[in-house]
């Protein structure tokens, strides 16, 4: 016997399940999770996966072709290539996600800060960024690591220098957007400082532009930091970096075209699989774009 009372209606879906679903629902940004877990699992677990020390040459196998031993065949110094890859995604996704990091940590919060109270500090940075913008992002990079020295580490800090830019914009327009809703007006009433609006109830609210910047941003990195060891400016020898590989390989090409066929596939499959991620992560977290 059915009761007096209306049937109970389940409880709507919140955003964040509205997103995932849409995000499950979405095949190509599936496919780049998919491509992101596997390289991310192979770099956290490459010295657990029994490979070949990296590092370690036998000149009388070099450029030996690819076999059931050795996948990816043997380099010009006789090491296993397939291993070097693997290797090489531990520090192109570390590099990836620093230079993010940095350009994020820098870029958000000036940008945050400067379309919140606009005025002369936000004339002020919006024309700093304007200058750093004159410049494409690689030359950018360039310079800086010039200036800093060859290495990793400078590697990392002038691609996130090189991002900063597009954090301070993204972020700058997002606060521009809301910080007028009635929520910012009520936080502002009760005596709420700027530091605190700003961080506790106004950057909540952009964290979906800047969640999907970050997984395009990490692909940004990751290309930039292949074409600064390609030029010689990034990792240097012996260090598996798949720029830097790609560059020693090119010497080979024509006996032993593995040697940048690899590397160069890793970084297409890397840079792809953020790419997708990151569209789907904006389909699935912007409401307009979203598919239920």
């Amino acid at each position: 016997m059915k009761g007096n009372g209306t049937a109970k209606q389940a409880p709507a879906p919140t955003p964040t399940r509205l997103a995932l679903r849409s995000l499950r629902r979405n095949r190509a940004a599936m496919l780049g999770l998919a491509v992101v877990l596997i390289f991310s699992l192979a770099a956290a677990l490459a010295p657990m996966l029994g490979l070949p020390d990296p590092y370690q040459a036998s000149l009388a196998q070099a450029l030996e072709a690819p076999s059931r031993e050795h996948p990816f065949g043997r380099d010009e110094l006789g090491r296993d290539l397939f291993s070097r890859v693997v290797h090489g995604a531990r520090i192109s996704l570390t590099l990836g996600l620093i230079a993010m990091a940095i350009g994020a940590a820098v870029g958000v919060p000036v940008g945050a800060l400067s379309g919140y109270w606009g005025g002369r500090f936000d004339l002020i940075v919006q024309r700093l960024v304007d200058i750093i913008l004159a410049f494409p992002g690689t030359l950018l990079a360039i310079v800086v690591v010039t200036i800093l020295g060859v290495g990793l580490d400078n590697v990392m800090i002038a691609i996130g220098i090189a991002s900063i830019p597009t954090y301070v914009r993204l972020a700058r327009g997002s606060v521009l957007s809301i910080k007028e809703i009635g929520y910012v007006a009520a936080a502002r009433a009760v005596g709420g400082g700027d530091g605190r609006i700003v961080f506790r109830h106004i950057l909540p609210n952009c964290l979906g532009p800047l969640i999907v910047q970050s997984t395009f941003q990490i692909a940004t990195a990751i290309l930039w930091a292949a074409g600064l060891g390609f030029l010689g400016l990034g990792a240097q020898a012996p260090t598996p970096e798949w720029g830097t590989m790609l560059s020693r390989g090119r010497l080979y090409m024509r006996v032993a075209p593995h040697l940048t066929a690899y590397p160069g596939l890793a970084i297409f499959a890397v840079v792809l699989g953020f790419n997708l991620l990151g569209d789907g992560l904006r389909d699935a977290l912007d409401p307009r774009l979203r598919k239920v």
